[in-house]
């Protein structure tokens, strides 16, 4: 029988601590909901005593209908200076009226006598005391076992003697916690292994981050000598270098490890998932991330996207799908005719490997990306190039010029830029329009718009979401080429488009033609009138 391992989420604490993450209220709400639908088993809402928000949080997440989660509020041990039912922290716990509370304690001698200031049996007694009186208030409750393995390392036998005494006083799980995150997989796994022989009949948990590389090789390591509960965060958000990532250690444990952790049908969620608390956390999803990354199944070299044109498992670890990703084929100038063939297919595309058309795009493909051009983020701009190489392009509107200018009065006042756009539609017309706007890149866009919004209304839809700018070669200085990424949607599709230029509008302009471009094949049909 599989072993079953309890997740439990702290992304609404120790992720939140991670530079640049923040998550409103309604933002916490909607990752409780997410969570519980993945099939976490705990989700840990923070310290009720310690803010406001995370006050709101546990009084409005009592009226969810949490199918498979259950809330958790965290904080310390009672105070040296209270006794326990008069702690503030310890009233706190109780006010969030949670099934689980967690509480951290000190397991370093030297944190205890140190930054406690109190004796090492004093510490062991608010341990003892803390624990014993939440249990009896009818939580359950999970001891976190704070800088466990430096206190081990410094006194193994007083940090065994606190788990004994946290364990005896009622805790459901002792969590084992690499604070510092300087341990590695070996200290981890031996450690637990102790620990177990010291008190069989515990649940031990593992609690883990990242500062040595290793928040998801340590997870591993301590489930793998017997730990059942893991704490993480999902895409490893946290302090410092962050915690052990969810999103990795989850199909570890199920895929790799054969654990019981969620559903085949939940695991198949996690990419969307992960993505989704990167947008609440205002973070972009990292696209080199294990499983749920954007390229963690894309293949540039031609070799291998021929092998896994033929064997998927040649160089694809797992299915794709089994986390809800899938199979990219990115075209570059390592490319060989079976990853344009793969990319075209992806894109709806039917090549023929041995027509000409092929070759022409293939060649087209590398001498671009020569001159700078990057298609891996780029897919629209690359399918208007294979669409003109196949002769399946519909002209939608030809340029007969463009200029740009800056204007600025005198050194206080603002910069105003104006763009002046030339174009030919296809029954003939020629359409000349002008715009302002503060920048000349953004002029260029509404100067456009203005020429075409009226022949075709749904470009009114369109909006740039994301513009990068990528200087090439920054040892030509001023002449350096510039490459331009623009990100563009409609409400329901996301279109990415590249350009490449020694002069950035020249560049930007090139973006934003394929960004309108992109829009009118797909809503206008793709058929040569």
């Amino acid at each position: 029988m599989a072993q079953r391992v309890e997740i439990y989420d702290v992304t609404l604490r120790d992720g939140a601590q991670g530079p640049g993450v923040k998550f409103s209220s309604e933002d916490q709400l909607r990752i409780v909901q997410e969570l519980d639908a993945f099939g976490i088993s705990c989700i840990e809402g923070g310290q009720p005593g310690s803010n406001p928000k995370a006050a709101e949080l546990f009084q409005r997440a009592k009226d969810l209908d949490l199918k498979y989660a259950v809330m958790a509020a965290f904080g310390s041990t009672r105070h040296a200076k209270y006794a326990v039912e008069d702690d503030p922290n310890i009233r706190a716990l109780l006010a969030a009226d949670t099934p689980v509370v967690t509480i951290f304690a000190k397991f370093s001698p030297t944190h205890a006598t140190q930054i406690l200031r109190v004796s090492l049996e004093e510490n062991l007694r608010l341990i003892e005391e803390s624990v014993a009186y939440l249990k009896s208030q009818g939580r359950r409750v999970v001891l976190d076992a704070e800088h466990f393995f430096d206190g081990y390392r410094e006194d193994r036998e007083y940090a065994l003697t606190a788990l004994e005494r946290g364990w005896q006083a009622g805790a459901e799980v002792l969590v084992l916690c690499d604070t510092n995150g300087g341990s590695l997989p070996w200290d981890i796994a031996g450690a637990l292994e102790v620990s177990r022989k010291r008190l069989p009949e515990a649940a031990f948990g593992i609690h883990t981050h990242n500062d040595s590389g290793c928040g998801v090789a340590n997870t591993l390591a301590a489930v793998h000598a017997g730990a059942v509960h893991v704490q993480g965060t999902m895409n490893g958000y946290g302090e410092r270098t962050g915690n052990a990532n969810l999103c990795t250690v989850i199909p570890d444990l199920q895929v790799k490890m054969g654990c019981e952790v969620v559903s085949d049908e939940q695991l198949a969620q996690l990419t969307r998932l992960s993505h989704l608390v990167a947008e609440l956390a205002n973070m972009a999803p990292r696209d080199f991330e294990p499983f749920v990354g954007r390229d963690a199944f894309t293949h540039k070299g031609g070799m291998h996207a021929d092998a896994v044109n033929k064997l998927k498992v040649s160089y694809e670890h797992v299915p794709p799908e089994t986390v809800g990703n899938r199979t990219r084929i990115s075209v570059s100038e390592m490319s060989g005719r079976s990853s344009l063939l793969q990319k075209a297919k992806e894109l709806g595309i039917d090549l023929d490997r041995d027509a000409p058309e092929t070759r022409e795009a293939l060649k087209q493909v590398k001498e671009l990306e020569n001159q700078g051009y990057e298609f891996e983020g780029a897919d629209a701009s690359l399918e208007l190039l294979l669409r003109k190489a196949m002769g399946t392009y519909r002209t939608f509107f030809k340029l007969r010029g463009f200029r740009t200018s800056v204007d600025r009065h005198d050194a206080d006042s603002p910069a105003i830029s104006e763009a002046t756009v030339k174009i030919e539609l296809p029954d003939g017309t020629c359409m000349h329009t002008a715009a302002e706007a503060e920048g000349p890149v953004d002029a260029l866009n509404y100067a456009l718009r203005k020429a075409l919004e009226g022949t075709y209304p749904e470009l009114k839809d369109v909006r740039l979401d994301d513009y990068k700018v990528r200087i090439l070669n920054a040892q030509a200085a001023t002449a350096a080429m510039t490459r331009v990424l623009i990100e563009s949607s409609d409400g329901s599709a996301v279109w990415n488009t590249v350009g490449v230029s020694g002069n950035i509008v020249a560049a930007s302009y090139r973006a934003l033609v394929d960004s309108i471009e992109y829009k009118l094949l797909n809503s206008r049909g793709h058929e040569i009138d």
